[in-house]
């Protein structure tokens, strides 16, 4: 029984002193606003018009497909009567294949991973990199130990204005209100 009560008390000294040894404080935690973030900087305005126009152009040619499918399908209908079995046929696969470059285009331009996303993190990497910057330096400066994105999805429940640091980033961005 004494042996028990004295490896229990050695044990919670050692435990103890490992606490106090690594000097256990309480963690700072933070949050900010990405969304909020880049609505403020102007570049990011930039990006977006850059990004729509860049859009624009790609749902032009995704149209001019659509409606290249639709005039041969609508021609076809109008002179079937007209052809043999073997021209339909050829015109049928004719639509087909167009159909299958409308889907290649769309699939390449605006699918996962399609030039659509790669134009907007090519255009928002700068922005980002630059915001991330700008976190590190409030993180160290506040010695926040973690900082979360209030943006980023469904994370948090409840925040606390007092714990918003995306005013001190904006700062350190240079684009205080």
């Amino acid at each position: 029984m004494m042996k028990k009560s004295l490896k229990l008390l050695f044990l919670l000294g050692f435990i103890s002193s490992l606490i106090l040894s690594q000097g256990l404080y309480a963690q700072k935690f933070g949050y900010i606003d990405s969304e909020f973030l880049l609505n403020k900087h102007p570049d990011y305005k930039l990006v977006q018009e850059e990004l729509a126009s860049v859009s624009e152009q790609w749902k032009k040619e995704a149209q001019k497909l659509e409606q290249e499918i639709k005039e041969m399908r609508s021609s076809l209908k109008a002179e079937e009567v007209l052809l043999t079995e073997e021209m339909y046929r050829e015109r049928m696969n004719a639509i087909q294949e167009k159909e299958k470059q409308a889907i290649a285009f769309n699939n390449r331009v605006f699918g996962i991973n399609g030039q659509y996303y790669q134009k907007q993190a090519e255009l928002l990497q700068p922005l980002q990199s630059m915001i991330f910057d700008a976190i590190d330096k409030v993180c160290k400066r506040f010695n926040l130990a973690v900082l979360f994105d209030k943006a980023s999805g469904p994370l948090m429940i409840y925040t606390d204005p007092r714990h918003d640091y995306s005013e001190f980033v904006l700062q350190e961005l240079g684009l205080e209100n």
